[in-house]
């Protein structure tokens, strides 16, 4: 018996291994791409103009050949939502806007997954529940003719990325989840289940909300751990940018599991700092690797202790 308890870690860590090398494998190399940034950016203002009044929301869609099609907030919260409506290209698009308070933000992700039953997979409770209210409101509002996009920042965005879920589900054409500082929402196999949308998570390096829970390489065996879903697109100074995707987007986590919170971290999680950090990579965006701080050397060390 000590004999298999010594070979399991070896295990575990050859699986681990051979899981960042087809995750890096199979990355994508985008090049050098500002139409893509330009699109990001469009995204980015609808995102943040869900955080003011209804005038400014119309005054903002109006410039990008929308119209607004519902608007409201969550009841208790202080989150809004709008539906739009884009007649001449026959999309809508869903925006949901976040938590005002970042620090409640980083309790708010660490509840519990739980079965859901427009999906079939586990959610976040809290976000789940916000998606299920928005749902309810602007479904007879939705054209099914229509490419119905979403979009968010932090808790909003993982509101819109469960209310892609639930569009697929109910057999509506989803065209783009595009969220900013968004945390995570279902585990492993909730995220395989829905692969196939088409997810792009815009995060900063030093925003800590798109990585809470963090990530223990040990908790890489365990199915219900949380999981992100899409495309991780990391918002590097200046022009330049890092696209991640599988266990090399999860494994950024490990960056902070020894670090503090500081007031740096939630500066980087307001929606003003994404769109500023987006606005150079709209005329030369620079794809450059991700430098992750991990070392998988110091971690087979500690577990081995």
């Amino acid at each position: 018996m000590n004999n298999v308890l010594k070979i399991f870690p070896a295990v575990r860590l050859l699986i681990l291994l051979l899981a960042v090398l087809l995750a890096r494998s199979a990355a994508a190399e985008t090049g050098n791409d500002p139409d893509r940034f330009k699109m990001l950016h469009q995204y980015a203002l609808i995102a943040d103009s869900a955080y003011h009044d209804k005038t400014k929301i119309e005054k903002l869609l109006a410039t990008q050949g929308y119209t607004l099609t519902a608007h409201g907030q969550l009841p208790g919260y202080a989150v809004s939502y709008f539906l739009a409506t884009n007649d001449a290209e026959k999309q809508q698009i869903i925006s949901v806007r976040g938590t005002s308070n970042v620090e409640n933000a980083m309790v708010d992700v660490a509840f519990q997954l739980l079965p859901n039953k427009h999906t079939g997979i586990k959610l976040h409770q809290g976000f789940a529940q916000s998606a299920d209210y928005i749902y309810d409101i602007v479904k007879a509002k939705l054209n099914r003719d229509y490419r119905i996009n979403t979009t968010g920042h932090s808790l909003g965005g993982a509101a819109a990325l469960i209310l892609a879920m639930y569009l697929d589900a109910g057999g509506y054409n989803v065209g783009k989840v595009i969220t900013f500082g968004q945390p995570k929402v279902t585990n492993i196999s909730g995220s395989r289940k829905y692969s196939h949308l088409d997810v792009t998570r815009v995060v900063m390096p030093k925003d800590m909300v798109p990585l809470v829970p963090p990530l223990d390489p040990m908790d890489l065996m365990n199915m219900e751990i949380y999981w992100h879903l899409g495309t991780e697109l990391v918002l590097q100074e200046g022009n330049a940018y890092s696209e991640l995707n599988g266990v090399d987007s999860m494994m950024r986590a490990t960056d902070f599991l020894n670090e503090m919170l500081t007031e740096k971290n939630l500066q980087h999680h307001y929606m003003t700092v994404y769109i500023n950090s987006i606005a150079p990579k709209m005329v030369n965006a620079k794809p450059v690797p991700y430098e992750n701080d991990f070392s998988i050397y110091d971690w087979i060390g500690k577990s081995s202790d």
